[in-house]
């Protein structure tokens, strides 16, 4: 049986060569011909390590599905192999990291018998044009950026329920060709308990404000954040967050005293996979607040901002959805408020190659109460309302690519405003 498994997992091989010959012998259903899964599975299967199906054989009549070949090789790590059979098994363990989940085989008990960190990455080239007029002028203001980024994102599993995440970045100015050093930009624990419903994390990490879609917050900070639930979620989170790390229009000569703000937040959703529906709080508290504009100087409520936050999208079954959110920041006088609304058509998959997507949304967007948005069109400056129209596409697998416009206005100084955003990101 290894014999027949192993022959007919080459002959895939050889004849993935030729695209006629793919659509006959593929075992690999959502795998391309030349994938290297191919050749590490062929080898494991002579070594006795993959097996075929549960009777005992290798069904060549019928294509194997990537959620077959999970299965074997969950069944496969199950035998705890060694030396480089293990470290095949490893990767092609992270290549189908997502099946297996799905699955219901979670990753973190089979790879607790690696030794070694799975390392994922991101190549990410990224390019903003900003047009903005003037005040009391009709000179216009262009700012350009091209940013190529490398990402690293090593996993350490450290026993049944806990692991290591992190990400270290580097990044290069392609306009001035300058380059900087790796920097490390989260790490924190996951813990993973009640059959996964309760996630614990530990250190600095992602905080995106998932209830309005990133319409208040897209960065990180350091702290705790625990999640409970299924379709039903509640989170709560609570650490510090260095405001120099927000998209704040503020004069250049300003110079906070204190930068890091305390941070204090829940959020209470429910998803169906068709309908989204979520309520947010987000409290943050530092002195230099009342610099900003919009805040009253010398007042005890200048020093905080307190973000209120509802949002709901819908995915139809056509592949539509609707989207909307709407923030406030009651402690704020001016720009404290923001909302979004918008339809999208599909959306591109970095994992399907050909899977692409449409949105338009309309945004206003306070700098009070978005102090780190996600938005990509968004990133050199806030305080602005318009139309912002998306593209996006995955022209092969772990590829991604993406052009976004805004054309509207500044809120601050009533003056047109025109961001043309794109990127494009390879991932492995």
């Amino acid at each position: 049986m290894k014999k027949t498994v192993a022959a007919a997992l080459t002959a895939a091989f050889v004849a993935g060569m030729t695209s006629s010959a793919l659509a006959a012998s593929n075992p690999f259903s959502d795998v391309p011909a030349g994938h290297w899964a191919y050749q590490s599975v062929a080898k494991l299967a002579a070594e006795g390590v993959i097996e075929g199906y549960g009777d005992g054989t290798y069904r060549g009549d019928r294509n194997i599905t990537r959620y077959e070949m999970a299965q074997m090789i969950a069944k496969a790590m199950a035998k705890n192999p060694t030396g480089a059979s293990k470290a095949d098994l490893d990767r092609l363990a992270a290549e189908f990291r997502d099946e297996l989940d799905a699955l219901g085989v979670r990753v973190a008990e089979l790879e607790k018998y690696a030794d070694k960190v799975v390392w994922t990455g991101e190549l990410r080239y990224r390019y903003w044009n900003d047009r903005e007029t003037l005040p009391y002028t009709s000179r216009k203001l262009k700012r350009t950026n091209n940013q190529l980024q490398l990402r690293l994102f090593p996993t350490a599993t450290v026993n049944d329920h806990w692991k290591i995440k992190a990400r270290m970045t580097a990044s290069s100015n392609m306009k001035e060709d300058t380059t900087s050093n790796f920097k490390l930009t989260y790490a924190y624990a996951e813990g993973k308990y009640f059959d996964d419903k309760l996630t614990l994390n530990v250190g600095r990490m992602p905080l995106y404000t998932n209830v309005d879609d990133g319409l208040v917050f897209d960065d990180f900070f350091s702290g705790f954040q625990a999640i409970y639930g299924d379709k039903f979620k509640v989170a709560l989170m609570a650490g510090r967050w260095n405001l120099d790390n927000a998209i704040l229009n503020v004069p250049n000569e300003l110079v906070f005293d204190d930068s890091t703000a305390s941070y204090q937040g829940a959020e209470i959703s429910y998803d169906n996979d068709k309908l989204f529906v979520g309520v947010g709080y987000h409290h943050f508290r530092s002195d230099d607040f009342e610099y900003l504009p919009g805040y009253k100087k010398d007042n005890k409520k200048a020093k905080n901002a307190n973000v209120w936050a509802v949002g709901a999208r819908y995915n139809f079954d056509n592949g539509f959805k609707i989207r909307g959110a709407y923030a406030s920041n009651t402690k704020a006088d001016e720009y404290k408020r923001s909302w979004t609304a918008g339809i999208g058509y599909k959306g591109a998959d970095r994992k399907v190659a050909g899977s692409w997507g449409i949105g338009v949304d309309y945004r206003y967007v306070g700098q009070n109460t978005s102090m780190a948005p996600t938005f990509d069109t968004f990133s050199l400056r806030t305080n602005k309302k318009g139309v912002d129209i998306s593209v996006d596409w995955a022209p092969l697998q772990n590829t991604y690519v993406k052009i976004g416009y805004f054309t509207g206005k500044t809120l601050d100084t009533k003056k047109k405003d025109r961001t043309f955003f794109g990127r494009a990101s390879w991932f492995f």
